[in-house]
């Protein structure tokens, strides 16, 4: 198998899908590795570094494109990607399809097979390689969140922790998955006064036992939201339906509740956020207001610690990347069940139920 590594180009991302260290992996699995040039820069990971490992340079993104049979990107690719595709060839990458309407009809059109790291399923259920930038992504949402909550950056002009005599300020996390769980650890430990609002009782009885009443764990109905949110300085969005776009639980109404200078981090705008006031934004131009409300929504926010989430990223999805290259992606679905539940689209047809609904599409099941 011929496997191209791109560089990423959507904005400020500078992670790489495959380290040096990987690279040589899949060499010695017998594959045939092309990199595009300066595709690790961001990372730290040289030219140089690529071919001591056993990588073939590309000329350019079409020549990686045009060669390889297995494109392994970070991030979706962008719509000025999407042409560069062609019939038969395999991108396994982040996906987000469901909220994605464009990318989605241009990969169909392309006729691809698109396997997304979010929906990969290990055998308990987790998923392995959202676990990872959800890790990252959590614990950067508190420190995202408390620098825009200063007043040269538009908020509050408020100190998380508080100090002796001024209580800390109020953090509410709309979801305790990975997300909200790495969101809540670093807002507990930054000595902020943290409400925790989660479907599932027993996730809420593990942080109550963590925290041994640090936090606030209330059950998710709509009567709790509306209390909790207008109280927050700091909200974070933090739900997750693995391949479907994510319930709007926060209207805009509620959000105009909220106090002016508050500070809304939504996590989940990869999946068309949690927030009805969310919308995508980049690095370059993150934040909004809405309501005197600051939103930021970027959604590649492990982008900018490429070393940690290239490294971490690689960690997850090389023993995938090999099944993949070694056995094929239909093969390799029959052996791994959840694997195969990270088949999005499979030659030209959607092949995951929460994709198709979002977009009114045929589903055809894989299997």
């Amino acid at each position: 198998m011929v496997i191209g590594i791109p560089k990423e180009i959507k904005d400020h991302e500078y992670r790489v899908s495959v380290t040096p260290d990987g690279v040589k992996a899949l060499r010695e699995a017998g594959h045939e590795v092309l990199v595009e040039s300066s595709a690790g820069a961001g990372s730290g990971y040289a030219d140089g570094e690529y071919r001591a490992a056993g990588a073939a340079m590309a000329s350019s993104k079409e020549d990686l494109f045009r060669r390889a049979g297995l494109i392994v990107k970070v991030k979706e690719p962008l719509v000025s990607e999407c042409p560069l595709f062609r019939p038969g060839q395999v991108l396994f990458t982040y996906l987000h399809l469901a909220s994605l309407p464009e990318q989605t009809k241009l990969l169909l059109e392309a006729g691809v097979t698109a396997v997304a790291y979010e929906t990969i399923e290990a055998r308990d259920g987790t998923l392995p390689m959202l676990k990872p930038m959800s890790e990252i992504a959590g614990r950067m949402a508190v420190q995202i969140g408390a620098r825009y909550l200063e007043k040269t950056q538009g908020g509050r002009g408020i100190l998380l922790a508080g100090v002796p005599g001024v209580e800390p300020a109020k953090v509410v996390v709309l979801g305790a998955g990975v997300v909200g769980s790495a969101a809540t650890r670093i807002a507990v430990g930054m000595g902020a006064q943290v409400t925790v609002i989660n479907l599932d009782i027993e996730r809420l009885w593990y942080l109550d036992d963590r925290y041994q009443g640090r936090v606030v764990t209330r059950a998710s109905t709509q009567a709790a939201i509306e209390e909790a949110v207008p109280q927050a300085d700091l909200l974070i969005g933090a739900v997750l339906v693995p391949g479907s776009r994510a319930p709007k639980l926060v209207s805009r109404a509620l959000v105009a509740q909220m106090k002016p200078g508050s500070v809304i981090v939504d996590v989940a705008v990869d999946q068309g956020g949690c927030i009805e006031t969310t919308r995508p934004t980049t690095h370059s131009d993150p934040v909004f207001i809405v309501d005197g409300v600051l939103h930021y929504c970027v959604a590649n926010m492990p982008g900018i610690v490429p070393r940690t989430s290239t490294l971490a990223l690689t960690n997850a999805t090389l023993p995938y990347l090999l099944k993949l290259a070694s056995a094929g992606v239909e093969a390799a679905a029959r052996a791994d069940a959840g694997l195969a539940k990270g088949v999005n689209i499979f030659q030209g047809k959607i092949t995951c139920r929460g994709v198709a609904e979002a977009h009114g599409l045929r589903f055809d099941p894989l299997m």
